[in-house]
């Protein structure tokens, strides 16, 4: 029999939900579906696949108060982070519902006949998806996977299954039909491992640690199984002198501690020169003061608990580190931390070098553009970044030279749906979002037609 799970509120810490756990064979037969739905979906004429993409995204957009409502009690994400997180999701399905009518091949000039390409769907997409970000997440494997002509099994993270499992409700209520768009809660070990050795599971997407991301690569070579990887991350935000200081500080905050850190994007390295340390110092303090965490049904909230018991600890073991000074966070029930800032005392510090996804930051100086590069470089991962300066050659240099997927200049953006995301390094494998991920749910099929 399938096993189950209590979702936990985790600003309060009761219990929301319990949600039955798929078992082997209950996977199985879901993935057995989804085959037999590809077969049908990817015949469907290219404007009425488009069609009902945009159907799903109107459908969202009806419910985004509904479904804001179920991350900010399962995953306690504030709520305009919830209301934005639902409004990606019918974003990203309405910028793909554009593709099934443009997925073009080419036509290649050679000799004797006439050679044209095809991009064929692969077939079933198995996407697993974190605890972090539930919502959006999901759809960016599955919006540019339905609108190549695949069918998808999702795995949502045993804590946050529930906007998922409404997503799914939303699907068929938009039109999608039986078994092109399947939500399976249950164990990685059971739902999430099958993806990866079941044989009519063509590719899998998968976001979430590098350990999990390298295991989940080994068990997909058996079958030279495609494979996107959305991975960790260290992010560098480096701050030259001539920059908009307090435009940089006020921002910074915001730019780690969004989420309660939580995000693979997290800048959680700051890296100041020298000459300016002091006058950034003096207005991130306050910026951090000014940054609210509380009850993440508050509008006024900017962030709000961490998702676990266990997650809480795990960042509270970093606290152990020279402190510069905290913000503040609820007592009480719930896993509450108060945004943290650290002054490691060299860049071999736990601080420095790991994957905290908890409300912590780091800030280390630096001499020179070189060494700017140099330490933003230093670590394993290539995710994300942050680049403030007022010199656009510096800033076009820098970007060139820091080995990351995404920057922004006097910026903090890191994901629009409109452009690719990805990670250099152990930060992961292909690119999601953008004209470019559709190229990942598809192989190009060359024909050649002889004129003889």
């Amino acid at each position: 029999m399938p096993t189950s799970y209590d979702v936990i509120n985790p600003a309060t810490e009761e219990i929301v939900k319990n949600v039955a756990h798929l078992d082997l064979a209950a996977t199985d037969d879901a993935i057995a579906r989804a085959d037999k739905a590809f077969h049908t979906w990817r015949t469907i004429a290219p404007g009425e696949r488009a069609r009902l993409l945009r159907s799903f995204s109107h459908i969202v957009t009806e419910h985004r108060e509904e479904l804001a409502q179920l991350e900010i009690t399962n995953s306690g994400h504030t709520r305009g982070n919830a209301l934005w997180e639902a409004d990606n999701v019918a974003n990203t399905l309405m910028y793909y519902a554009a593709a099934p009518e443009r997925l073009f091949g080419r036509q290649i000039p050679v000799p004797g006949g006439v050679d044209i390409t095809f991009k064929e769907p692969l077939g079933v997409i198995g996407i697993i998806v974190p605890w972090n970000f539930p919502m959006p997440i999901a759809a960016w494997g599955f919006a540019p996977a339905l609108a190549a002509g695949n069918t998808v099994v999702l795995k949502p993270a045993e804590y946050t299954p529930l906007t998922a499992i409404r997503l799914g409700e939303l699907a068929l209520l938009a039109g999608i039909p039986e078994g092109v768009f399947n939500v399976l809660p249950g164990k990685g070990s059971v739902v999430g491992n099958r993806f990866v050795t079941h044989p009519l599971v063509r590719k899998v997407v998968f976001t979430g640690s590098t350990a999990v991301g390298k295991q989940i690569m080994v068990g997909c070579a058996d079958q030279v199984k495609r494979l996107t990887l959305e991975l960790g991350g260290k992010s560098s935000n480096i701050i030259f002198a001539d920059a908009d200081i307090a435009k940089a500080a006020a921002a910074a905050p915001g730019a780690v501690f969004d989420n309660a850190g939580q995000d693979c994007c997290a800048r959680s390295r700051i890296l100041v020169q020298k000459s300016a340390f002091d006058t950034f110092m003096e207005h991130f303090e306050v910026a951090v003061k000014k940054f609210r965490c509380e009850d993440p049904n508050l509008a006024t909230a900017d962030m709000g608990p961490l998702i676990s018991k266990k997650q809480f600890d795990a960042v509270e073991s970093f606290l152990d580190e020279p402190i510069a000074f905290k913000g503040s966070a609820p007592t009480g029930p719930g896993y509450w931390m108060a945004p943290t800032v650290l002054l490691p005392k060299n860049t071999s510090a736990r601080s420095w070098r790991e994957e905290i996804f908890g409300p912590v930051v780091s800030v280390m100086t630096f001499d020179d553009e070189a060494d700017a590069i140099l330490m933003a470089n230093d670590s394993e991962y290539g995710l994300s970044g942050s680049i403030w300066t007022r010199d656009i050659g510096r800033a076009l240099r820098v970007s060139r030279g820091v080995d990351t997927g995404a920057l922004s200049v006097n910026s903090n953006s890191s994901v629009r749906f409109w452009t690719p995301f990805g990670g250099f390094k152990q930060s992961g494998l292909g690119r999601e979002l953008g004209p470019d991920a559709l190229d990942s749910f598809t192989e190009v099929k060359n024909v050649f037609i002889s004129n003889d």
